[in-house]
């Protein structure tokens, strides 16, 4: 068996979950507020919006290490067909 399929295998699975996370965040700070002026009685807008937030910084991290990832996936299927053009014209 060769490397090619499965080096293209793996990149795609680490790219196809990279975007679900990155959609599923953007999903969830779709709803987020960037500045809220509120007084005691809109205690229920604050809390949600602290619930997404804390859903934001809980997803970050895994967000973070498939970037890092598929970036490493990426780099590794560049080298190999670089490596793969200088063989050729030894």
């Amino acid at each position: 068996m060769t490397m090619v399929p499965v080096m293209w295998s793996i990149w795609g699975a680490l790219i196809l979950i990279l975007a679900v996370l990155y959609l599923y965040r953007s999903r969830l700070e779709r709803d987020e507020e960037d500045q809220i002026f509120l007084d005691d009685s809109f205690n229920h807008v604050k809390s949600q919006q602290a619930a997404i937030i804390d859903k934001v910084n809980k997803i970050q991290p895994a967000f973070r290490v498939s970037m890092g990832l598929a970036g490493a996936a990426t780099l590794f299927v560049i080298v190999y067909y670089v490596l793969d053009v200088v063989n050729q014209f030894k």
